[in-house]
């Protein structure tokens, strides 16, 4: 029962934003403020990231029951004020109480399995977690599609609060954590102030620039010395406090720092293709939003199937190297070939398209956990599978920026280019992407906005294949670290002991 509630609270975390993907044209075609799209993704990230390390520490410090308990609570509000939103800064501001709740959800469901079951047992509800993700990844964008469709747009927040009332009502009945004394550690505050400032204040760079704002202005220029600055001081402390909520020595190992590297990346493509796929099947195929869930099954079902396979020979083989450096290939073959879609292009042709990329994903998403946590040492678990957490997310609000940027501004060059000026402010004012409103528009107006989408879709495609291009590199650096030592191994000069865990370490990682 207790692993239920877990689920269904993890459910939560994962679903959101799988929905909200797919309800996004109709709340831009209703709110409006298309340059604000990315927006609605990177608040709830960066607020995602920047508290989850803080929810961690929170949990060692008062329990992890009652801290759980709020991040749900905060997280349900953050979802009925979104579904109550106005327009898109209410909406913007919401997702970030939403993606504050968010961050202790997943934290918190890993924290209290750590608990409850001894590392060895962890394996066997492995299955669950996968079946969930499953459902998430695959349920979301139906859910999602059907919800806007024939309830509205702000259902898609609504939906969360039965499910989050559920888990709230089972954990508090359920689950009872063994005593243990409470730690004296103090949370680094500081350190996550600092790291907060640094990552809004490069991520408000990406936004921005060549936007909102020239490269060369003053704004972004003091965006880029608060970013840098921050971060600076932010290492700075984190080699000076007692408990640093992000220990730079665990970087010292080559696996982990690629991990991060490669985690941050496969975030970094999936939420643009999960942002930006549905918008090019609404408005260029003319898909409802139902229906461009459905088309992006191809990409899940194969990233599912894929990372399962993979998870399971890599458990039974103690093999992986072999999996990120394919896992590389296929993302940056598959944007690519999503680069190359046009207003012509088929419904079969861009599932097929997006079946490679979703090959792709799948190959890394179980392996830069498995080896990250296989990479430290067993003191540094929990940090270690926060930090990767963390880059993953951070990987996911920036290419929701820098690529919903790159969307933003070739859609507006593009329409003015083919609808003039008139054209380019309609689309910044109110973005009438779902197919009904486009169906009402005059062939010309409709033609030149499809043109514009599509060339939008192929610029922020081909920056994705790009920097997946730095993941599939970073790949072949990985170090063949067996998961079942049988005996400890000394670190070599290069690689730090953590990469060369002991046979138990091993075990548990495997198992995780």
């Amino acid at each position: 029962m207790v692993l239920l509630a877990l689920m269904i609270a993890m459910l939560l975390a994962m679903l959101d934003n799988m929905i909200v993907g797919t309800a996004m044209p109709t709340i831009v075609g209703e709110l409006g403020g298309l340059a604000h799209l990315s927006w609605v993704v990177t608040a709830y990230t960066l607020a995602t990231a920047a508290s989850t390390p803080i929810w961690g520490k929170l949990g060692d410090i008062y329990g992890r029951k009652g801290v759980f308990l709020t991040s749900i609570v905060v997280f349900l509000i953050g979802s009925a004020l979104s579904g109550m939103a106005q327009d898109m800064g209410q909406l913007i501001g919401f997702r970030a109480v939403q993606g504050l709740g968010a961050g202790g959800l997943m934290v918190g469901v890993m924290a209290i399995i750590g608990d409850l079951i001894p590392p060895r047992e962890r394996g066997k509800y492995q299955g669950m977690m996968a079946g969930v993700m499953a459902l998430a990844m695959i349920g979301g964008p139906l859910v999602g599609g059907t919800i806007t469709d024939h309830l509205g747009w702000r259902w898609s927040f609504y939906i969360n609060l039965p499910l989050g009332a559920l888990a709230l009502v089972m954990i508090t009945a359920v689950l009872h954590l063994p005593a243990k004394d409470r730690t004296k550690a103090k949370v680094d505050y500081l350190g996550a102030a600092l790291l907060t400032v640094g990552i809004t204040a490069i991520v408000l760079v990406t936004t921005w620039g060549g936007t909102e704002y020239a490269w060369s202005s003053a704004m972004i220029m003091e965006l880029i010395a608060i970013g840098v600055v921050s971060l600076v001081a932010f290492v700075f402390v984190q080699t000076r406090v007692p408990e640093p909520i992000m220990p730079l020595h665990i970087f010292r190992s080559r696996n982990f720092s690629l991990m991060s590297v490669i985690g941050f990346l496969t975030g970094f493509v999936m939420f643009g293709a999960v942002l930006f796929l549905p918008l090019y099947q609404q408005a260029v195929q003319g898909a409802s939003a139902t229906n461009s869930g459905l088309l992006l099954l191809p990409m899940l079902l194969s990233m599912m199937a894929v990372s399962l396979i993979a998870g399971r020979i890599t458990t039974s083989s103690g093999k992986y190297k072999i999996f990120p450096i394919l896992g590389g290939a296929l993302m940056v073959v598959g944007l690519f070939l999503l680069a190359q879609m046009d207003t012509d292009t088929s419904r079969l042709t861009s599932g097929v398209y997006m079946a490679v990329l979703g090959a792709g994903m799948g190959f890394l998403m179980q392996i830069t956990m498995l080896v990250a946590q296989n990479s430290v040492e067993m003191k540094d678990m929990g940090v270690g599978s926060s930090t990767t957490t963390l880059f993953r997310t951070l990987g996911g609000s920036f290419g929701a920026a820098i690529m919903g940027a790159l969307f933003t501004s070739r859609v507006q060059d593009e329409m003015a280019a083919r609808a003039g000026t008139g054209g380019a402010g309609a689309t910044q004012q109110s973005a009438q992407l779902d197919a009904a409103s486009l169906a009402k528009l005059p062939d010309v107006a409709r033609e030149a906005y499809q043109h514009a989408v599509s060339t939008g879709t192929n610029a922020a495609f081909t920056l994705g294949a790009a920097i997946a291009v730095i993941g599939f590199v970073a790949a072949f650096f990985v170090k063949e670290i067996p998961l079942r030592g049988a005996e400890p191994k000394p670190a070599d000069a290069a690689d730090q002991a953590p990469d060369s865990a002991p046979a138990a370490d091993g075990k548990v990682a495997q198992s995780a």
